[in-house]
């Protein structure tokens, strides 16, 4: 059997059942090979598995089908998938594709494109229930059991007046006891939570964890409503961003996958890793500065991986903590500098305790004393760097304008690996007289 006679047989199997996996078994095969994978399948069908890629692959495979067939895909897929879609496809398919497109759908494709990464606009959903302020609270409420025959957006329900501008949302209590002739923009409540399309998703996070509404209206500097965001796409994209900052914090590819291809793999990786090899050699020349002081003292070699991997190991745990206090936005210019101070403590704290049982086991074992002087002293120093380097290189990255968890760990491993390094070897140099 052919890779895409098998490709198709798992996709026919799983496309009902399992649309994740269907997508998962498309993502691994050539773009041209998924196309024509594509064409076998119904339209429906095709649908339910692109909404389930991830944008990049999606407008690779999309790439390779004809701009009709691609448009009438795109056209039953959520416009805020397709936006991203295009957004990963290059101007000549944005050209092509999108005038071929409903007119309506292709406006709100063209909108979404012209939102930052993970702002409001970019995440707000537009499934949302309004009604016009002119409206009956009893034509309301027929409407609303009519909707739930079938489906009905689980948001709020808003009040817009002439050119769907908020004037405010429906309390169900309100409502139903309200007279059924009054209308309805007399018992909305008029104070509505609202933000802006370009509210970024650190400060939507905020938002939802101090007030814990259900959904916020998104609105543009008109007040015109353009859609909501709710508690699943918050949800959905704090996963997304929790687990993409995991891979980038270690120097990876946020849209690398278990299954991707082999080449992709190595080219987002190997760039990281040569800038890993870069500071290893930069740790690496610390140790030559002492290399005459190590085989005079060859124990000194011993120590060396355990002071820079407990430095790596507290440093990382600050970095965590540091990246989700931003994320939470739990962290602003105010609580900086009370940030610094905290993990100066910590590592002070952190370093005696560490350094005192590192101290007394080289002491024990060599019956030094001063080795273990040399051991302890270093292990302060470098947890000290690691709590406050886990904190400020998350914290200038963000004030540089780059994302706080990209490749952090490598520059915090460099850190903690050349304070470990130079404060070991230095200390054994000043007490050279009495280690040997």
């Amino acid at each position: 059997m052919s890779k895409k006679s098998a490709a198709l047989s798992v996709i026919s199997h799983y496309i009902q059942t399992d649309p994740d996996r269907a997508a998962g078994a498309l993502e691994l095969l050539e773009p041209k090979e998924a196309a024509g994978i594509f064409r076998s399948l119904g339209q429906a069908e095709a649908a339910r598995v692109v909404d389930r890629l991830q944008p990049r692959p999606a407008a690779a495979i999309i790439s390779e089908i004809p701009p009709e067939a691609a448009a009438a895909l795109l056209y039953r897929v959520p416009h805020a998938h397709a936006a991203d879609i295009f957004r990963h496809a290059g101007e000549d398919f944005v050209k092509t594709i999108l005038p071929l497109l409903e007119k309506d759908f292709a406006g709100r494709i063209a909108e979404n494109l012209s939102y930052p990464n993970a702002s409001a606009g970019r995440l707000m959903s537009t499934d949302f229930l309004s009604f016009r302020k002119e409206l009956k609270v009893g034509e309301v409420i027929t409407r609303l059991r009519s909707m739930a025959r079938r489906h009905a957006p689980a948001s709020y329900c808003y009040v817009v007046g002439e050119e769907n501008r908020l004037l405010g949302v429906l309390n169900m209590r309100d409502l139903l006891l309200a007279q059924t002739d009054a209308p309805i923009e007399q018992v909305m409540i008029r104070d509505v939570f609202r933000v802006h399309p370009f509210a970024d998703r650190e400060e939507l996070v905020g938002i939802f964890a101090k007030k814990h509404f259900l959904s916020i209206p998104v609105v543009d500097h008109g007040g015109r409503l353009l859609g909501v965001v709710n508690t699943r796409n918050i949800i959905e994209s704090t996963e997304e961003e929790v687990t993409e900052d995991i891979q980038i914090l270690f120097g990876g590819s946020a849209e690398e996958r278990v299954h991707s291809p082999v080449g992709f793999k190595v080219t987002h990786r190997l760039p990281w890793l040569y800038v890993n090899l870069l500071t290893a050699f930069m740790a690496g020349a610390v140790v030559a500065l002492f290399e005459d002081l190590i085989a005079r003292i060859a124990v000194l070699a011993v120590f060396l991986p355990i002071i820079a991997g407990q430095g790596g190991n507290a440093g990382t745990q600050t970095l965590a903590v540091v990246i989700r206090g931003m994320v939470m936005r739990e962290i602003d210019g105010r609580t900086g500098t009370r940030l610094l101070i905290t993990e100066l403590r910590v590592g002070l704290i952190n370093g005696a305790l560490i350094g005192g049982v590192t101290a007394a086991i080289a002491w024990l074992w060599k019956d030094n004393p001063f080795l273990g002087l040399v051991v302890g002293l270093a292990m302060i120093v470098n947890m000290i760097a690691a709590g406050l380097s886990g904190a400020l290189i998350p914290l200038t990255m963000k004030r540089l304008g780059f994302d706080p968890a990209h490749s952090s760990g490598i520059f915090l491993t460099t850190v903690t690996d050349v304070v470990g390094f130079f404060s070991f070897l230095g200390f054994a140099w000043l007490f050279q007289s009495k280690l040997v």
